[in-house]
């Protein structure tokens, strides 16, 4: 029999101090089962084996996150947008833009909403593969419904930005997210992990489930940049119905431990995935993301592209998995992961992989692991570009495809100073690369 680690019995003690809807009972007891019955991951847990989680069971969480009284205000995407702000996982009404009706606090929903948020909460995430998904719905006691019907096409993006800030003990916060698109809605929905300045001290488990109905198109982006001392773990999980397309993409800066899983499933003919993402650990950071497509039927697509930049001490892991079922015929699949080392202390473990059990499928994947070219470096010195400029230049241009690609043109012009900064000082090469 299983013995449950200390933080495993500890969050169930804080789960039991919420108060959630009744309807949410059974989701919650059957979860808690789950979580404290499985075993806790350690370096024999294919899944884990180079992400250590002892910072969950040495920093002793003991108490709910909870709103900050200054309610500081980090920078926002400059988007026309529908903006949700929750600090430490808790609404804030200050921080936020009027929401519009189709978006439903868990313990606000009406009848029809209880019955869209009890059909699909915790049906797309499976708890028995992903750990921290039990303990999500085991301590779900609120969240957030986006539900857009049939025909519906929304009229700004949904913003949620996720607020972190220190609190006197540490603590942990909880976020939560579904998103229905009935068939023929259009959607887009940005969530943005922020933290205040100051050194965190928090855990964020969050959890996102995307239904995208027939021929429906979700535009999905996460973006986690929260101060490196705070704990992530976090999941999005998604079933595409036939000919539904998801065009996610994903970008995290490292930090004590940060883990995104991406679990996607098609299970409806004629799907389509477009799955990009970046990392960027440095100092001593980790950075984990573990990406699961899964090819239910036929005739589905998956284009799957993501690069690290991997700085000074830090590790990076890259698990990338496309599973075709046998019935899944025509399934054309690619899977690419790219990696740059820019020091010789910098660690990148990176795993594509392939399970293919249909015999008519087009299916490419690999990785590839480099450092800075010397080649390239040493034309740019000899056009007058200085070694460090030139190395600043490299990296970036390593990156700038992916957020060439991104649909919203407010986050990139987010992104490019933020990311700019973190290869070099120099203002005048962090403009030219902005605006290039």
């Amino acid at each position: 029999m299983t013995t449950a680690t200390d933080f495993q019995q500890q969050a169930l003690r804080l789960a039991a101090q919420q108060t959630s809807p009744a309807w949410l009972a059974d989701l919650r007891a059957q979860n808690a089962d789950i979580w404290l019955q499985s075993a806790w991951p350690g370096r024999r847990t294919e899944d884990w084996k180079y992400t250590p989680l002892q910072a969950l069971q040495t920093d002793g969480f003991t108490q709910w996150a909870q709103p900050s009284d200054g309610h500081e205000q980090a920078e926002w995407l400059a988007l026309d947008a529908h903006r949700l702000v929750l600090v430490n996982g808790v609404f804030s009404e200050a921080l936020s833009t009027a929401l519009p009706s189709n978006l439903v606090r868990f313990d606000q929903a009406n009848a029809d909403q209880q019955s869209i948020i009890t059909q699909h909460l915790g049906s797309v995430v499976d708890p028995q593969r992903h750990l921290f998904g039990a303990l999500s719905n085991a301590c779900v006691a609120d969240g957030w419904l986006y539900h857009l019907g049939p025909n519906c096409q929304a009229d700004k993006p949904l913003y949620v930005v996720h607020l972190s800030t220190p609190a006197a003990q540490p603590a942990l916060a909880q976020q939560r997210l579904l998103v229905v698109l009935e068939r023929h809605a259009k959607a887009s929905v940005i969530e943005h992990y922020v933290s205040t300045a100051e050194q965190q001290n928090g855990f964020v488990n969050s959890l996102t489930e995307l239904v995208v109905g027939e021929n429906a198109h979700l535009h999905h982006y996460r973006l986690n940049l929260e101060e490196e001392h705070l704990l992530h773990v976090g999941g999005v999980h998604a079933n595409l119905q036939r000919t539904a397309v998801l065009d996610a993409f994903a970008l995290g800066q490292g930090s004590r431990l940060k883990r995104v899983d991406y679990h996607i499933r098609h299970i409806g003919e004629g799907a389509h995935l477009a799955l990009n993402g970046i990392y960027l650990p440095r100092n001593k950071q980790r950075i984990d993301y573990h990406t699961h497509v899964e090819h239910c039927v036929p005739h589905c697509t998956t284009d799957e592209n993501f690069r690290g930049i991997i700085a000074d001490a830090a590790k990076a892991v890259f698990n990338g998995r496309i599973h075709i079922h046998k019935d899944a015929q025509k399934t054309l699949a690619e899977l690419s992961n790219k990696n740059l080392l820019t020091s010789k202390t910098a660690e990148i473990d990176t795993k594509p992989e392939l399970e293919i059990y249909a015999d008519d499928v087009k299916c490419a994947h690999g990785a590839t692991v480099s450092q800075l070219n010397e080649t390239a470096m040493y034309y740019l010195q000899s056009r007058g570009v200085a070694r460090a400029e030139a190395e600043v230049m490299l990296s970036f241009g390593f990156i700038n495809e992916l957020l060439q690609n991104v649909a919203e043109p407010a986050i990139q012009t987010y992104l490019r100073p933020r990311l700019a900064s973190l290869f070099g000082n120099d203002d005048e090469l962090a403009r030219h690369l902005i605006h290039d």
